[in-house]
C-alpha cells in the first residue's frame, strides 16, 4: 500500500511567517518603512512625495514565498512494508569442466550442459516474483555469486554472465552445498533449531572430487537445520563429447569423456534432507525437474519499504525571488537613472 503526504521540513518557517505582522505593526507605529528587505532604503518617501503601497506588498509576498521555500515542502509517497508469501532458496550450480560436454540439443544443434541449463534457471528465477533467491557456484572451490535477493532482474544478469573455466577445475559438491546452507542462516526464521521455508537446489554433473567439506558432512548440516536439498543430476551416462579448443579459443574437434555422475550420492543427499532427486537427461527433463520443486512449503516475510519524495521548494522560491526583485524595482525613486530612462521611453 502507498500513502502520499505533504511535508515541511524546516521547523522555524512558521515563526518567520508569524513575525511578518509584527514587523508591519512596527512600521505603522514609526510612520516609516522598517521591513528589512533588500533595497528597503530606496522605498522611503518624504511626506511631500505621494507613495505607493505596491512595492511593500510585492516584497512581503516575495518574503512569504521564500520562507515557505526554505521550509522545503515535499510530496512524500510512503510505500509501506507488506507481508507476502514466498520461499527462501539458494541455487548451487556446478561449473566444473565437465559442464562443457555437449550432450544436449536445442533446435537441432549441440549445446553444452551450462548453455542448456541457463534459460531454465532464468525461467525458474523470473517465475518466482515473491521469493528471495540466491546463488552459489562451484567447481574445485565454491563461491557465492549472489546472496538472497528480491532483485531477480539483477540475478538474471548474473546468470547470463556465467562462464566455465573461471574457477579452478574439480567438483566440490560438499563445499557448494555448505556455502549455500550458510547463506540461509537467519535466526528469526528458525523454530526449534529448524530453518523454516528454505531449501537448496543443487545441480551437478559429476561426483565429489575436491573440497574441504564432504557431501556427507554437508548433508548432516542440512538435515540438522531442517533444510531440504533438491538435487538434479545433469547430463547423459556413458561417453559424452567434450569440445577441444586451440590457443585462440576456436573449437577444433571433440574428445570422448566418461560421464561420472554419482547418482547414488545425490539421491542420498535428497532423501536424508527431505528433498527429491531428479535426473536431467535432456532439456525436457531439466525443465520438469525445476518445475517439480514448487512443492516446498511457503513462508511469510516482510518486503522492504521505500520512501519516495518530490521536492516542491522551487515552486515557491522562484516566484518569491521574482516578487522581491519586482518590489525593489518599483520602489526606486524617480531620480535614479533607471527610473528616468523608463519615464523617457514612456
Amino acid at each position: 500500500m502507498s500513502l502520499t503526504n505533504y511535508t515541511l521540513h524546516s521547523p522555524w518557517w512558521l515563526l518567520a511567517l508569524l513575525a511578518l505582522p509584527v514587523l508591519a505593526w512596527v512600521r505603522g507605529r514609526r510612520g516609516a518603512p522598517v521591513l528589512v528587505v533588500p533595497f528597503a532604503a530606496a522605498w522611503h518617501r518624504t511626506s511631500m512625495i505621494p507613495t505607493s503601497r505596491w512595492p511593500a506588498y510585492l516584497a512581503t509576498a516575495g518574503l512569504v514565498l521564500l520562507i515557505i521555500a526554505l521550509a522545503r515542502p515535499q510530496i512524500v509517497e510512503d510505500k509501506r512494508e507488506v507481508k507476502q508469501q514466498g520461499y527462501d532458496l539458494m541455487l548451487a550450480i556446478d561449473l566444473s569442466g565437465s559442464m562443457l560436454a555437449e550432450d544436449y540439443e536445442r533446435d537441432g544443434e549441440r549445446i553444452n550442459r551450462l548453455q542448456a541449463v541457463k534459460p531454465i534457471i532464468q525461467a525458474f528465477i523470473t517465475q518466482r516474483t515473491s521469493d528471495r533467491i540466491g546463488m552459489v557456484v562451484f567447481a574445485g572451490r565454491a563461491y557465492t555469486l549472489a546472496p538472497l535477493t528480491f532483485d531477480h532482474a539483477w540475478l538474471g544478469r548474473q546468470v547470463e554472465l556465467l562462464k566455465l573455466g573461471r574457477i579452478e577445475d574439480g567438483t566440490a559438491i560438499g563445499d557448494g552445498l555448505g556455502v549455500a546452507l550458510t547463506r540461509l542462516e537467519q535466526a528469526k526464521r528458525e523454530s526449534g533449531g529448524q530453518r523454516k521455508g528454505a531449501f537448496v537446489v543443487l545441480m551437478t554433473d559429476g561426483a565429489n572430487t575436491r573440497g574441504v567439506l564432504s557431501p556427507e558432512q554437508a548433508t548432516d548440516i542440512a538435515k540438522a537445520r531442517g533444510i531440504p536439498v533438491y538435487t538434479i543430476g545433469s547430463g547423459k551416462d556413458g561417453l559424452v563429447p567434450i569440445p577441444v579448443f586451440d590457443d585462440n579459443g576456436n573449437k577444433i574437434g571433440y574428445r570422448r569423456y566418461v560421464s561420472d555422475l554419482n547418482e547414488g550420492q545425490l539421491r542420498d543427499i535428497a532423501d536424508a534432507t527431505g528433498g527429491k532427486f531428479f535426473r536431467a537427461f535432456d532439456l525436457d527433463t531439466t525443465e520438469k525437474a525445476f518445475a517439480a520443486i514448487d512443492a516446498a512449503q511457503k513462508i511469510e516475510f516482510q518486503a522492504k519499504s521505500y520512501l519516495l519524495t518530490t521536492e516542491l521548494f522551487h515552486w515557491a522560491a522562484i516566484p518569491g525571488a521574482a516578487l522581491l526583485f519586482l518590489g525593489a524595482l518599483t520602489a526606486l525613486p524617480p531620480q535614479l537613472p533607471l527610473r528616468r530612462k523608463t519615464s523617457a521611453t514612456t
